[in-house]
């Protein structure tokens, strides 16, 4: 066993995550954005009852927490004039530790004013195929008679939430009830956790499209899913949309929120950003209650991105990348350790 204080990741490829650092950071320039710095360390965090910041304060006792993303501060940035910004920055969440997490990452974050998440959809592409050509193996892990594969030529394919379901589970489920759902379940014998309770429909939902559609996702190519359920829908806009093909013909509330996955693993996260302040509000007080259900501790929200909002947040669209993620995706490695050089169990 090699001794404990040594990187996980080769010094090879760190060396080489550094160049990919470096050519993400050209391409967001020469595309119009200029990079900012927002606090890692906040009196405010964004409640999100799937998220768990870590906590700590000041010399007065006075508490801060750790930002789990540079969301807010760079939403303040917008309000205040910014027009096309990114940030690369360290981002922390307690709880997530395996295969995927590590409790401290790196994020790449941006926003573009006038942007919305469809206009983002093609930028994440153009940049996911530079990442993946400068790495010099422009598929994730696959290889062909010994050397990388080449991604298609033909763009990544867009399906909507409902529509991955109908393709992998056979049917659409944004007109389903939790009840249905759970049945569903039942019939493909997907095994629910004994937490799960019957009236949590978004959790369902995310049993379901963890055990029968995101393995198929991103496969052959990387695949992008949008217009999420209106439940989760975050901090992202929502719309109508009919449900074709249900009989009676209804309508369903839908998240204009996107996500990327690639050979089964989500990318990024993507949002039509919501400029509604007092909708703001309403979410961030109903993500409080469930972070309390939840057992985490009660969180402050966010009266300045509230009040920035409120003055004023320019339609826009922003996104959100894991880049541990997508370098050992785009180097063909198999866990986060392989990318970074301490995990949290070896810092």
């Amino acid at each position: 066993m090699p001794p404990r204080f040594l990187p996980t990741a080769s010094l090879e490829t760190l060396k080489l995550r550094s160049r990919l650092v470096a050519s993400m950071r050209e391409f967001f320039q020469a595309n119009g954005y200029w990079e900012c710095e927002t606090p890692i360390l906040s009196h405010e965090v964004i409640a999100d009852a799937n998220l768990d910041p870590f906590v700590t304060c000041d010399v007065i006792g006075k508490p801060y927490y750790l930002q789990t993303s540079p969301e807010a501060g760079m939403k303040r940035l917008l309000s205040a004039g910014a027009d096309a910004i990114f940030q690369i920055t360290r981002a922390m969440r307690r709880g997530e530790s395996g295969r995927f997490h590590n409790p401290e990452f790196t994020m790449v974050e941006w926003y573009r004013v006038g942007d919305d998440h469809h206009d983002q959809m093609d930028f994440v592409e153009l940049l996911v195929r530079a990442f993946y050509a400068e790495a010099g193996c422009q598929s994730a892990g696959e290889v062909v008679n010994g050397k990388p594969g080449k991604l298609s030529s033909e763009p990544f394919e867009r399906l909507s939430y409902d529509e991955v379901f109908k393709r992998y589970a056979e049917t659409r489920v944004l007109h389903l009830s939790s009840f249905e759902l759970s049945e569903l379940a039942t019939e493909r014998g997907v095994i629910a956790p004994s937490s799960l309770q019957l009236e949590d429909r978004d959790g369902w939902l995310n049993l379901l499209l963890t055990e029968l559609v995101e393995p198929h996702l991103g496969c052959n190519s990387p695949q992008f899913v949008f217009d999420y359920p209106a439940s989760q829908a975050a901090l992202a806009k929502v719309r109508n949309v009919s449900l074709a093909g249900e009989i009676p013909k209804t309508t369903a509330r839908v998240a204009e929120r996107f996500e990327l996955y690639d050979k089964g693993v989500e990318l990024c996260n993507g949002y039509h950003e919501l400029t509604d302040a007092d909708e703001f509000l309403r979410r961030s007080k109903a993500e409080q209650s469930n972070s309390a259900l939840e057992s985490h501790e009660a969180l402050p929200g966010a009266p300045l991105l509230e009040e920035a909002i409120r003055e004023g947040l320019p339609d826009c669209a922003g996104v959100a990348l894991g880049l541990d993620r997508l370098v050992m995706m785009a180097l063909g490695k198999t866990e986060i350790r392989d990318v970074i050089a301490f995990p949290g169990n070896q810092a």
